[in-house]
């Protein structure tokens, strides 16, 4: 009886404490995409494998906000992604949106790239980045490269030999 009360007391205690991480899981959940310092961006993508709700939003390397929302755009076929940054962030109109990963097996997030523009994008959730490049696969970018395709060998070897037909069309001088 004494071991069975010694169980539950733990049972109960392991209990208290899931409930505790749940708890601060949910509170600190809608934190990231809420607030009075915060602004939505929006940005369509050919492809964001690798990305999901939650993800960083870096600028030069510095966590900025998270996404916040993907959906996907029946008629453009793209995936539009919804950002939530920090409001200190004034982006200028030419920014410039890519999926990057920390290394080859790292984590894939979002790396937003300023440009030159003395335009900002405005911050009341209607903005929009123009620019974006999806994300690269590496498997298929492997495969390229040990196939050779894409590698130039075979058009440098063509270049590098001499139009022997277009001498014998057109004889130089000294060949007549």
């Amino acid at each position: 009886m004494r071991e069975s009360m010694f169980e539950t007391l733990v049972g109960a205690l392991v209990v208290a404490v899931a409930g505790v991480f749940l708890w601060f899981a949910i509170a600190r959940g809608g934190e990231a995409s809420a607030g009075p310092d915060r602004y939505e961006l929006k940005a369509r993508f050919n492809n964001i494998s690798g990305i999901e709700r939650g993800s960083d939003v870096r600028i030069a390397g510095v966590k900025a906000g998270v996404v916040k929302a993907i959906e996907g755009d029946p008629q453009r076929f793209e995936a539009v992604m919804t950002m939530s940054l920090d409001k200190k962030w004034q982006l200028p109109d030419d920014t410039d949106a890519r999926i990057s990963t920390d290394g080859l097996l790292g984590g894939a997030y979002v790396a937003l790239e300023p440009g030159g523009s003395f335009d900002n994008i405005p911050q009341d959730g209607s903005g929009e980045i123009q620019y974006t490049r999806g994300s690269v696969d590496l498997l298929t970018l492997f495969a390229s490269f040990a196939s050779g395709g894409g590698n130039g060998v075979g058009d440098a070897a063509a270049a590098s030999e001499p139009d022997t037909a277009a001498e014998d069309a057109y004889p130089l001088d000294g060949d007549q």
